[in-house]
């Protein structure tokens, strides 16, 4: 392969019979005066040649699809591979946008994952294969004697609609309940009202049981009826527990992990069911930065103006009363320097005391009243304050004491032993 792009005799538009050699594996920008034949360069000759041999070295029965862009006015290229073209579009300034995404060249890449890919437990890194239904039994039968369960289909997962449909034909075929966005209703009465632009889930409770030697052919009745109406799928929850997802299609058998049929939706970062939980498939987080909080580290930590965003105007503040409780409570004088803060009361501080309670005194003009809490920190107040406000000026206010940083959660599984970045998901060919 040539470590070049060699065009000669380009005529494409008004490119008066150029011959150029471009860079390969490099970032090449053409530049030039209005009408000088920059785009008849970039699109219409070494895009469109690109995209020509490529849908030409398909079969015949892809290229009717496809269709075979015409040869551009050129004389010779050499050194050309398959090419992509970016519209020139003003795009939105929306975070989730990239250049896959824009391109929808994700799209393909999403489908190709889910039509090829093979799935691996992230436990025990074995393959994930199809689950029997005597293998679902036995798990079920494996938890605790007494243990109260709950066995459900899940035909609505994630979809927008009103879904009045499924829960009058669950009624018809003889079914009580119904558990709607996480809540339990009787389909006898009068059904909810859902909104049509919003994502739902929707599990038919099939059967409640107590776990026994005695209801073994129950369950596996019920666990039967819920893979029938859920299109191979059953959802066990343990009552006032954890809830399990079992499926005819992929399980784990070492470790009883089960998951859905690979979608494309679950390699998307715009949804719920492939988007990093930790940062909603965004890459970064917004954190609270502690130099913008505390810019001058002279001050003293009595001082209301040491604290940002935090601290109140008068000694007699809710803010006050924190940092008198945790000078009290671990022994630091309250009119030391920022700088001069041990490093334990420091992070305590900042980023709270965990499961130890502080004792506090709340003093108001009325009462005094003495009551002990673990307290949360002042950078994870602030973030709490800037996720719950529904203000646009609060959180604007709260955002200028904030700093991007990458996902922990996403390093974490792009690092982790040099994998393939998804939880899940492994490729293999």
């Amino acid at each position: 392969m040539l470590d070049k792009i060699i065009i000669k005799g380009a005529k494409e538009n008004n490119l008066k019979n150029i011959d150029i050699e471009i860079p390969r594996d490099k970032m090449v920008v053409i530049t030039g005066l209005s009408g000088s034949g920059k785009s008849s360069l970039a699109f219409d000759t070494i895009y469109a040649e690109g995209q020509r041999r490529y849908v030409e070295s398909l079969s015949s029965y892809a290229r009717q699809f496809l269709g075979i862009m015409e040869k551009p006015d050129v004389e010779y290229i050499e050194g050309l591979s398959p090419a992509i073209s970016i519209d020139q579009k003003t795009t939105s300034k929306n975070p989730r946008s990239t250049v896959g995404t824009v391109t929808e060249i994700y799209d393909y890449l999403r489908l190709l994952y889910a039509r090829t890919g093979i799935p691996y437990c992230p436990n025990c890194g074995r393959r994930i294969r199809k689950q029997s239904t005597d293998e679902i039994i036995e798990q079920i039968m494996s938890l605790e004697e007494g243990t109260k369960i709950m066995v459900m289909a899940p035909v609505i997962r994630g979809k927008k609609g009103e879904h009045q449909k499924v829960l009058q034909n669950a009624l018809k075929e003889g079914f009580v309940r119904a558990r709607v966005d996480s809540e339990i209703i009787d389909l006898s009465d009068e059904l909810p009202a859902l909104d049509k632009n919003k994502k739902h889930n929707i599990e038919i409770v099939v059967d409640r049981l107590v776990i026994s030697e005695e209801v073994r052919s129950r369950l596996t009745e019920s666990v039967e009826l819920a893979l029938h109406e859920a299109n191979k799928l059953v959802l066990v929850g343990i009552v006032d527990g954890n809830e399990q997802l079992f499926s005819q299609n992929y399980s784990c058998p070492e470790c009883g992990i089960s998951i859905e049929e690979l979608t494309p939706r679950m390699f998307s970062f715009n949804t719920p069911y492939g988007a990093c939980e930790a940062c909603t498939g965004l890459g970064e987080l917004l954190r609270i930065d502690i130099d913008k909080i505390v810019p001058n580290k002279e001050k003293r930590l009595s001082d209301t103006t040491a604290i940002l965003g935090w601290a109140g105007t008068t000694t007699d503040s809710i803010s006050n009363m924190y940092i008198e409780g945790l000078c009290n409570h671990y022994g630091v004088n309250k009119d030391s320097k920022i700088k001069d803060l041990p490093k334990k009361f420091f992070d305590i501080l900042f980023y709270g005391s965990g499961e130890e309670k502080i004792k506090f005194k709340h003093v108001t003009k009325s009462l005094t009243r003495d009551f002990e809490a673990p307290f949360e920190g002042i950078a994870k107040i602030l973030e709490r304050r800037f996720n719950e406000t529904s203000s646009p000026g609060m959180k604007q206010f709260y955002s200028t004491f904030m700093t991007s940083m990458n996902c922990p959660e996403c390093n974490r599984f792009k690092t982790k032993q040099n994998k393939f970045v998804c939880k899940i998901w492994k490729m293999e060919y």
